[in-house]
């Protein structure tokens, strides 16, 4: 693995950098063989909240997780659990399901954004689209899952219908389905 390392109004020492390497570099183990692509961390500080966040492309997969913590020691370590999750996860469903080719193929945690209580305006400050691809609810769930989302709008095979999966409070799953 080779590592580039950037911090963002923090300088990253070499106990750092040698932590980081240290933590992400045992993600290795669960690759037949060495990681070659550059493993890209990001490290910042704003708000005295400690955040890292961590790109490795792969051929054919990309892991992202990012974490923030009052302690940039704990939100390595949270940020090296969450990756090797996803590792689990998605190598889990590769053996059990056979790959369908129109999968994708990425991995992707972010960090949850806690919102203000008392601000009553909304805003809106993303908008995504993209095409609704016909599937079944049971590979829906697999595409959510794979993009670490916690819900998944995709089209019914079956009904033609737009449908969303979700993934529920007490970690089953949902579907929501028009009348």
């Amino acid at each position: 693995m080779k590592f580039n390392i950037r911090g963002e109004n923090l300088k990253v020492t070499e106990a750092i950098r040698e932590y980081v390497e240290k933590k992400i570099g045992k993600l290795e183990k669960y690759f037949e063989s060495p990681i070659t692509s550059d493993v890209h961390v990001n490290l910042s500080v704003y708000n005295g909240k400690q955040r890292i966040e961590v790109t490795i492309p792969m051929s054919g997969l990309l892991l992202r997780a990012e974490e923030e913590h009052a302690d940039l020691y704990a939100a390595i370590d949270l940020v090296v659990d969450k990756l090797e999750r996803q590792i689990r996860k998605y190598k889990t469903k590769v053996n059990r399901k056979p790959r369908q080719n129109n999968l994708p193929r990425f991995v992707t945690t972010n960090v949850a954004v806690d919102l203000d209580e008392e601000s009553d305006d909304i805003e809106i400050v993303r908008t995504k689209q993209f095409e609704l691809k016909p599937m079944d609810s049971e590979e829906a769930v697999l595409q959510m899952d794979m993009l670490g989302h916690a819900f998944f709008v995709f089209e019914n095979a079956v009904s033609g219908d737009t449908n969303v999966v979700y993934r529920r409070k007490d970690g089953k799953y949902g579907l929501i389905e028009p009348k």
